[in-house]
């Protein structure tokens, strides 16, 4: 499958995952991988936090829509935002020219008990306004960054309940909107992110299953980020091979790199050990993006992993079509 084909599934990508594995930085990875095959591209912060400005060496993202890769031959541009309950609302009302209602739900405190009042309604705020952006057409992906795993479930069952509990007006009519656009794969998929570690993997099965059962969204592959890529020469004994390449080891030298090699050795296959339950606990296709031994990847690190990406999206199959 062309990546840019796989990116255009759906016009909305949820990348929802375990707080820790990387789930921001896959949604920027991605965000630079489907920019470079030519697809214009916005992304949506839902938590206010500053982890995707960091990813990008940018400032820290507000309601504006801000332009984190810009234009050029090799690039469609990336924009990026975030969608708080407070600002879909204010927005939502100045739309209607309740301009003065507005300010005075946001000043006064009352969204706070409102939300309290109705369960799911600042969720559905959020989604209402994503559900917006894609029906808008302005860009060919928005990719949302979603809560971590246990509120994710929450967070996109929010309109199900919703339409439980108000049977008219304007919120059921918001949630319903929500609802359609979730459940179409056509226009919505969820990307669950995991790291190749028990607790996670454990996290992520149960988390699609629950997202499948109690959502009805479509999944697509399993992005598990920190993998280590693959080391040569680890099985060669250090002593062998400084006397192939002719190099003197000191003392104490040999031994330590023999327990570096043990280590890494075991870490890969507990690893790997992960990867397999995970595929048989979970039959979806893995992308595996590589460890790359840093916290501050910058914009070399994300394309390095925007990279990964298009190369094994490209070895996909086509998914049938109806």
């Amino acid at each position: 499958m062309e990546p840019a084909q796989f990116l255009t599934t759906s016009g909305v990508i949820i990348v929802a995952g375990k707080g820790g594995v990387g789930k921001t930085t896959v949604t920027a990875a991605l965000a630079v991988a489907a920019s470079s095959v030519g697809l214009r591209v916005l992304i949506v912060e839902v938590e206010g936090k500053d982890s995707m400005a960091s990813a990008f060496e940018t400032g820290r993202l507000s309601y504006d829509e801000q332009v984190l890769v810009e234009a050029a031959r090799d690039h469609a541009g990336v924009h990026a935002r975030t969608v708080t309950p407070d600002d879909a609302l204010l927005d939502y009302l100045n739309e209607r020219g309740l301009q003065r209602l507005s300010k005075r739900l946001v000043s006064s405190g009352l969204l706070d008990m409102i939300s309290t009042a109705i369960p799911g309604i600042r969720d559905i705020l959020v989604l209402g306004k994503v559900k917006q952006l894609e029906r808008s057409g302005t860009f060919d992906l928005v990719l949302v960054d979603a809560p971590a795993a246990g509120h994710a479930i929450t967070f996109l069952q929010s309109a199900s309940g919703l339409l439980d509990a108000v049977a008219v007006g304007p919120i059921n009519a918001q949630a319903r909107d929500v609802q359609d656009l979730l459940g179409d794969p056509d226009r919505c998929r969820i990307l669950l992110v995991t790291a190749p570690e028990e607790t996670p993997v454990n996290e992520l099965v149960e988390t699609a299953y629950s997202l499948e059962d109690r959502v009805g969204v479509a999944l697509g592959p399993v992005v598990v980020n920190g993998v280590h890529p693959p080391l040569a020469g680890l099985a060669v004994d250090p002593e062998v091979a400084a006397a192939a390449a002719g190099v003197a080891l000191v003392e104490g030298e040999a031994e330590a790199l023999r327990g570096a090699a043990r280590f890494r050795t075991a870490r890969s296959d507990l690893q790997q050990e992960q990867l397999t339950r995970l595929a048989e606990e979970l039959p979806l296709p893995q992308l595996l993006l590589p460890d790359l031994f840093t916290s501050d990847l910058g914009r070399a690190g994300l394309d390095t992993l925007a990279a990964a990406l298009i190369e094994q999206l490209g070895s996909l199959e086509s998914e049938p079509r109806a």
